[in-house]
This record gives structure tokens, sequence and C-alpha cells, in this order.
């Protein structure tokens, strides 16, 4: 009796295993507030990045049209 117990409870934990991959989740993965918070600093620095070069390129731009004028 306590064979057959294990061999069905061995083919039951295998068929699950294999159902649970099959089956992904659509949950995010979990993200730690420290991450978070270093993301959105990060995400920060890029945006100030990106705007101090476009407002460089634009000074550039009118000093350049102010000397061929």
């Amino acid at each position: 009796m306590n064979r057959k117990k294990k061999i069905i409870q061995t083919l039951k934990k295998r068929e699950k295993k294999q159902k649970a991959k099959l089956h992904t989740s659509n949950k995010p993965k979990y993200v730690s507030k420290a991450d978070r918070e270093k993301l959105a600093l990060e995400a920060q620095a890029v945006e100030e990045a990106q705007a101090s070069t476009s407002d460089n390129s634009g000074a550039e731009e009118n000093t350049s049209a102010q000397e061929n004028a």
C-alpha cells in the first residue's frame, strides 16, 4: 500500500510541476523600494541630461545663426 501511495504522490507531483511551467503568471516581478528609488533617480538624471543637451544645442544654433547674419 505504501509503495503504491508513494508512486501516485510522485506522479502527481511531477504533473503539478509541469502544469505550473505551462501557466506562467502575468504578475509583474517585485521591485524593492530601494531599487525603485534608484530607477527613479536614474530616470531623472537621464531627463536632466537630455534637457541640458537640447538646451545647449539650441544655444549653439542661435549663436551660429547670429554669426552668419
